[in-house]
Order: C-alpha cells, then structure tokens, then sequence
C-alpha cells in the first residue's frame, strides 16, 4: 500500500505545485520525499538515504536532512502540503456537509520529554502531558476542520477556531463540553444547530440562554433529536480508521516533537488516509493528471 499511496501522492503533489524560482528543490520535491518518510513510520532522514527507496521510485535527488528540516518550515511547502488536504477534502468529502461531529483525540508523550510546546491535560482516560488533535468531521475519511493545540487547551477555545471554518449546513453534533451558549451562537452564524447532551440535572438559572441551544434542548426531547445525537459516537470510529492501519496516526513517535513537527506530521498522515480511501474505494472520484 505505500508504493500506491506515494504513487498517487507524487502525481497530486506535482500537479498542484506551483513553479519554484531559485529553490534547488520545490516545494513538491520536499513533500514526497516527506512522504515516504511518514507514511513507513520513519524519521524524515531516513528518506534521505537512497537505499531506503526502490531504485523504481527514488528521486533522481534526495535532499539533505538539514534542507528537509529547513523546507518542511518553509510558507510555500506548508502552502503546498495544505492545498493538497484541500483538494482531497473537495474531491472526496462532498457529501460531509449536512451532519458533522466535533471532538478531540489527546496525542501523549512521555511524562519527561523537554517539548516545550506539550502540555498537561485531560487525555484518554487519565492526566498526561502532550498535545491535542481537535477535529471536525463528516461523512469522510478525513476531517473537514482540525486544528492542533497543547493538551491543556480546552475544547471550547479549539472550537471557536473550527466552527467558524465548517463547509455547509446542517447540523454539528457534540458531547457536554461544547455546551456553551456562545458555541450555540458562533454555529448558527456558521448555518450550524449545535447539539450537545444536556447535563441532568442542571437547571437553565437566570442568565440570558441563546435560543440556539433552547432550540437545542427541544430537539433533543424528538425521536428525531435522540437518533442524531446518537449519531455522536462515529466520531470514535472516524479517529478509530484514522489510527489503527498500517501508517495512521498512532502514538507520536519520539522524532516527531515541536509545534510545526507534529502539525506536519498529521497533516501528512490526513492527506494519506485521503488517499488510502480513493485508492481502496474510488479510485474513479480523484482525476489525477
């Protein structure tokens, strides 16, 4: 599966990349060599040794370690890496629009690491110190909005960054710690109703409620409001696929550390789940040229 998958990632890659003036390497150059590098599990200069290539896919000239760290942090390369999860996203998740769920997936790292950029906060289950992969999805194999924060940054402020974000209209589903007035608001600017689990128990009190979330309450009380939010739990199934193949997005290995390395690596692994699913299930939905 990784030979088909930089096979289609080389071809998307050139496609959309655009000229490179005095660069020695485009943009496109730096991210297939990456590629090769993430989708095997490997460090980035790993990808940098020509015997760890087959002599039918290797580049004509792979660059050096301290270029591809260099480039990887280059506007144009991160420019390029996300006009090809868009191009993805439009080809592939058309049909996301009218349901999507949020939530986030905790990324730990060890309790000793020296990553300044981690932090402490509420992970599977316990109190570990690493990131968070915040994330919005739909009917897709990848999500239609994430974002990447330390594990202390709550679900609530990662929100107010992806709603805002969100492709289409419908409705976005979520667990009790998305019940916030203000969300309620900043969907229905987004042409979203929010719907969270109501705590029980809890009383409205006096403050001003959005009618969003009053309108949210009500559904919640229909048949039809009970069958969508159960709904909810495909977001597990969604980071589910997205870590338990070959190549996901599992645990960070200990070389992916710093803010840009882990945003890189799991834009990375989301364009290669992309692909994944167009090779395996609709090879025809993606013209590559």
């Amino acid at each position: 599966m990784e030979r088909e998958l930089w096979k289609s990632f080389y071809t998307l890659a050139r496609k959309l990349d655009r000229p490179w003036g005095a660069w020695l390497y485009s943009a496109s150059d730096v991210m297939i060599v990456y590629f090769w590098a993430v989708v095997h599990d490997r460090p980035t200069d790993w990808a940098t040794v020509p015997g760890n290539w087959p002599e039918d896919l290797r580049p004509g000239f792979l660059p050096s370690q301290p270029t591809m760290s260099r480039r990887l942090r280059n506007p144009d390369t991160v420019e390029l890496m996300t006009t090809i999860e868009q191009y993805l996203l439009a080809v592939l998740v058309v049909r996301s629009c009218l349901v999507q769920i949020i939530d986030g997936k905790a990324l730990a790292v060890s309790g000793v690491s020296k990553d300044p950029d981690t932090g402490y906060g509420r992970g599977a289950g316990a109190f570990q110190k690493g990131y968070k992969f915040h994330a919005v999805w739909g009917a897709g194999p990848m999500p239609v909005a994430w974002g990447l924060a330390p594990m202390n940054t709550s679900e609530k402020k990662m929100a107010r960054h992806l709603i805002p974000a969100l492709p289409g209209v419908g409705y976005l589903l979520a667990d009790r710690q998305y019940d916030v007035n203000g969300l309620y608001d900043l969907a229905a600017e987004a042409d979203f109703q929010l719907v969270t689990p109501k705590t029980p128990g809890k009383k409205l009190g006096h403050r001003r409620q959005s009618i969003y979330r009053l309108r949210a309450i009500q559904l919640l009380t229909t048949a039809f409001g009970r069958a969508l939010m159960k709904h909810r739990n495909a977001i597990e199934r969604d980071f589910g696929s997205l870590t338990s193949v070959g190549g996901g997005l599992g645990p960070l290995p200990a070389w992916v550390r710093r803010f840009t390395r882990v945003r890189n690596w799991i834009q990375t692994k989301l364009i290669a789940a992309g692909l994944r699913h167009q090779i395996l299930y609709a090879p025809e939905k993606l013209a590559l040229a």
